[in-house]
């Protein structure tokens, strides 16, 4: 007897759908042979489901089964098939009636006992069901939230076999899985760290609300202790919120990591800071079946890389291109994945081996030729990329001693909020979003300089030697700046501040 269960396979942060085709016959030896460029643990699958059907209480007639899994050209992986199997099984030897578990989506991994244990995915997989019209899906309890969040379509999380063959059968009722959108709305706007903690350093939070109002990139240089980590992870707190469909993309690159423990939907940008001893794999992504690498991971929101120069060359030069596309394309001999990679790169380094080149409170230790070479294991074009480069010196004394830490969280959102309103009024219909994104026509549109702001800019680029890609990072900078203050046009004070943000390593 013949069955058919929909099911799915990830293919980037998206699912594609997968036709679970069950036979079996009674004639023949029995025999169990499984097709369709199934992977180890799919192909692993049948002691799995024949351990949680025994362990259920379902037997099945010696058969000779074949199982195929349609597509047939596309490689399956993962262990989300095992209650798809099992059903087929149930389904092809007249358990189940095969019309009542037609329409359904099936996904989850069975334990030996029969348990529902959850599998990456979900989400894409609830987007995927709502699209082809199906009558629902089941999955794992531990699923059902991530899935629910999805509209239109009824989730129903379940915890054993045993359970989700009665539910198809119509022997038990289930109530499907209803998401609290707004609950999970409400927790955006909890943020455990405030700028108004860090006491002094005010022309770094200065930097930070510009490259936070227009999505530009960062890098901080400055002696150890001086505050940079602290500074930088704050930078979540004066962020815009995301909106429902950034979230979705978020928790779906999550979702298909296996890294949502039990988040329904990701609310709150992300903030990554991975160590320096990764490999370009774990920042980029990849593997055998690639997965989403940290840069994926930091999707909408902001990538840390402390002690810059401690990261490989060969890790960091891999950031050259997602930096300027916004996604990641990893290519493999039997597949190609693109994950998405808009992030807003934050860096901190020390100036030198011993950090304390340029301190005057302290004697450098280093060598010009020690100093030389530090600095270049970033090179050149990857430091082009990052927008502003800040200096971040130590914190005077008088500034720890303040009762106030200055400008506090709540104060920046709002100026960066107001700014990030003019930019979405700005480039309505536009492929970009922020001022980071300017390019071509739209930077010369609206980028244009007066008279007298050209010939600034211009003795500016010329004796700082300044490459096309800064000249091109600073008309931006400035573009936010404006958009900071409300002004309409883009002023010399602008330019000024903007070139400031993008010389100051090269005075130290």
């Amino acid at each position: 007897m013949l069955a058919a269960i929909a099911t799915a396979a990830l293919h980037g942060i998206d699912a594609y759908r997968v036709d679970l085709e069950v036979d079996l016959s009674r004639q023949g030896m029995p025999a169990f042979s499984m097709v369709g460029l199934a992977e180890g643990a799919v192909r692993e699958s049948k002691e799995r489901v024949f351990s949680a059907l025994k362990n259920s209480g379902f037997r099945l007639p010696p058969s000779r089964i074949t199982v195929n899994l349609a597509p047939a050209d596309v490689r399956k992986a993962g262990s989300g098939y095992d209650l798809p199997l099992a059903v087929g099984l149930l389904a092809g030897a007249g358990v189940l009636d095969a019309a009542r578990v037609a329409g359904w989506f099936l996904a989850g991994e069975l334990s030996l006992a029969g348990e529902l244990k959850p599998v990456p995915g979900a989400l894409p997989l609830a987007t995927l069901a709502r699209a082809e019209g199906a009558r629902g899906i089941v999955v794992p309890r531990a699923n059902a939230a991530e899935a629910a969040v999805v509209e239109g379509v009824a989730v129903y999380g379940l915890d054993t076999l045993a359970e989700a063959v009665r539910f198809l059968a119509g022997e038990q009722q289930a109530e499907p899985e209803c998401g609290d959108l707004a609950a999970l709305w409400a927790a955006r706007e909890v943020f455990p760290l405030d700028f108004a903690e860090v006491k002094g350093q005010e022309h770094a939070k200065r930097a930070i609300e510009i490259a936070a109002a227009g999505g530009h990139n960062l890098l901080f240089i400055g002696p150890p202790g001086s505050g940079k980590t602290m500074l930088a992870s704050r930078i979540p707190s004066v962020l815009p919120p995301l909106c429902f469909e950034e979230a979705l993309e978020v928790t779906k690159v999550y979702s298909v990591a296996g890294l949502l423990d039990g988040e329904a939907l990701k609310v709150a940008r992300p903030f990554r800071s991975p160590h320096h001893t990764i490999s370009d794999a774990g920042l980029i992504g990849g593997g055998a079946y690639p997965r989403p690498g940290e840069v994926s991971l930091a999707h909408r929101g902001v990538l840390f890389l402390d002690e810059l120069p401690e990261f490989k060359k060969s890790v960091l030069e891999v950031l050259r291109q997602p930096l300027e596309a916004g996604r990641v394309t990893i290519s493999r001999a039997a597949v190609a994945l693109t994950y998405p990679a808009d992030i807003m790169l934050v860096a901190a380094m020390n100036p030198c081996p011993c950090g304390h080149y340029g301190d005057a409170r302290h004697q450098c230790i280093c060598r010009a030729e020690d100093v030389l070479r530090y600095r270049g294991r970033v090179s050149g074009p990857l430091m082009d990329r990052i927008d502003l480069h800040v200096e971040v010196p130590a914190v005077p004394y008088a500034d720890l001693r303040q009762t106030s830490g200055g400008v506090d969280s709540a104060t920046m959102r709002a100026r960066i909020a107001a700014a990030r309103e003019i930019q979405a009024a700005r480039y309505a219909g536009a492929p970009t979003m922020t001022n980071a994104g300017l390019s071509g026509a739209l930077l010369e549109e609206h980028c244009a300089l007066g008279g007298a702001e050209h010939d600034f800019l211009r003795r500016a680029v010329e004796a700082l030697g300044l490459s096309a890609r800064a000249y091109v990072r600073i008309l931006r900078i400035a573009r936010t700046i404006a958009d900071l203050e409300g002004a309409p046009a883009i002023a010399a004070a602008h330019l000024a501040e903007a070139v400031n943000c993008r010389t100051l390593d090269r005075r130290m």
